[in-house]
């Protein structure tokens, strides 16, 4: 069994914490170097009740995508709900550790993870690392639809193909609008628009869109927008992350145990679709 400092070494080996944005809060929260770790448990948000699920699993660590403390504090006090989850980790002896922008840039990283659950095949990253001289690391992928499809099909694929929220898909574009190339990035996109059009692709697939980005992104130019809820897009990297571990842990007989959590931490419970009839026009 491998202490917590050669899983650690595995990790930042799949994703430099170097290579995280400068504002990101990535690396180990808590945790023991020195403790032996059997099981893992991957999660996209370390909120309490993923604590409570590692907790009853017996995990030793947790991988997470979002950080904890991304603006930094000054208490891990009980009384708040983050130093609540500091306590009980520490209480049961279970690491926290955060793989968030450095495991967006990965190859693989969390917009190939989201690819690969829509059944599309990667062509090269929307946003290239400038160090990476192969061209296969960065924000986001450019990807090809194969065999092409309606918007709208394409939509209920990505229904279908990703975990549900209570958001479900929005689409901007016409419905029955051929989508051959798509641009997909997990997480909130919208600040890529630039690089999508730049691209030439048919639709987007992303999460987060704002009214107003949306709106000029589609006044601009043909191209079809496909949002789903931030969680949604990220999960599918938890089972692409355990797969990576589970290929570590075989390679050097550690004998680890991988988990990935299928609570819905997606902060929206409900949706009301709306019943009232749109505005006539006047005559």
């Amino acid at each position: 069994m491998p202490v917590l400092s050669e899983v650690i070494a595995a990790l930042d080996a799949l994703w430099p914490p170097e290579r995280a944005e400068q504002w990101d809060a990535v690396g180990t929260v808590c945790g023991d170097p020195g403790s032996p770790v059997g099981r893992v448990l991957f999660a996209v948000d370390p909120v309490q009740e993923v604590v409570e699920e590692a907790v009853g699993l017996g995990a030793d660590l947790i991988v997470a995508h979002h950080p904890l403390y991304l603006r930094g504090t000054t208490t891990v006090s009980a009384a708040t709900f983050k130093g609540r989850a500091v306590h009980t980790l520490i209480k049961n002896d279970i690491a926290l550790h955060i793989a968030h922008t450095n495991a967006d840039r990965a190859d693989p990283g969390v917009s190939d993870a989201l690819a690969g659950a829509l059944d599309l095949r990667v062509t090269g990253p929307l946003v290239p690392d400038p160090a990476d001289p192969a061209g296969c690391r960065g924000l986001g992928r450019i990807c090809e639809l194969d065999p092409p499809l309606p918007l709208a099909e394409f939509a209920e694929r990505a229904a279908k193909r990703l975990p549900s929220t209570a958001q479900g898909i929005r689409v901007a574009g016409d419905p029955q609008q051929v989508i051959r190339t798509v641009a997909v990035c997990g997480g909130s996109g919208d600040s890529l628009f630039a690089e999508v059009r730049a691209a030439g692709v048919d639709a987007y697939v992303t999460a987060d869109l704002r009214h107003h980005p949306a709106s000029e992104a589609r006044e601009q130019s043909p191209l079809a927008l496909v949002d789903a809820a931030h969680w949604a897009t990220e999960w599918p990297w938890c089972e692409q992350a355990a797969a990576q571990l589970d290929e570590i842990s075989d390679r050097n007989g550690w004998g680890l145990r991988t988990h990935v959590s299928r609570i819905v931490t997606d902060p929206w419970t409900a949706h009301a679709a709306s019943a009232r009839p749109n505005p006539s026009h006047p005559s």
